[in-house]
């Protein structure tokens, strides 16, 4: 399962600098405890100093981790305020298929409602709803371990959403 993390960089800070990005490492760790087989990928740590970058690297580094939002099997993106490129990222690993779980306060936000598949309010949240995935199966055999996340089953046609 490929997880990408995408969160608030700059977000609309006019000077080039960035948002604090110690929730990176607390969401990463809380991933892999629950779910040990996920591939986690971090754009930012990828690209550390991205804030120096000029054109045509920060197109290059934009394209790149939009590309991997798309090819991720879930997208779960930090938000404690608007960022226009973790909306994109949700954007386009939603329309790709991959379940997108949101960490926000800002529920009301017509971006995070359309995307997000689970809208979760802190990363407290986000370690009781990890943690509570393994509750929610039943293991016919052998140890149980989560390898991936299902949010929603479509009544419909049976399809993970």
């Amino acid at each position: 399962m490929k997880v990408f993390l995408a969160g608030i960089i700059q977000g609309s800070i006019k000077e080039p600098r960035i948002h604090p990005q110690d929730w990176r490492e607390p969401v990463r760790r809380a991933i892999e405890r629950h779910c040990p087989r996920a591939e986690v990928y971090c754009h930012y740590q990828a690209h550390p100093d991205s804030i120096r970058y000029e054109l045509p690297e920060i197109i290059a580094t934009l394209e790149d981790g939009n590309r991997r939002a798309a090819e991720a099997d879930v997208v779960v993106a930090y938000l404690p305020e608007a960022s226009m490129g973790t909306g994109l990222e949700m954007y386009l690993g939603k329309s790709a298929g991959a379940v997108v779980v949101t960490i926000t306060p800002m529920a009301a936000n017509w971006v995070v409602r359309a995307y997000s598949d689970r809208i979760l309010s802190d990363l407290d949240a986000l370690e009781r709803f990890l943690s509570m995935m393994h509750k929610r199966f039943e293991v016919a055999k052998g140890p149980a371990q989560l390898n991936a996340v299902v949010v929603q089953i479509d009544p419909d046609t049976g399809k993970a959403g």
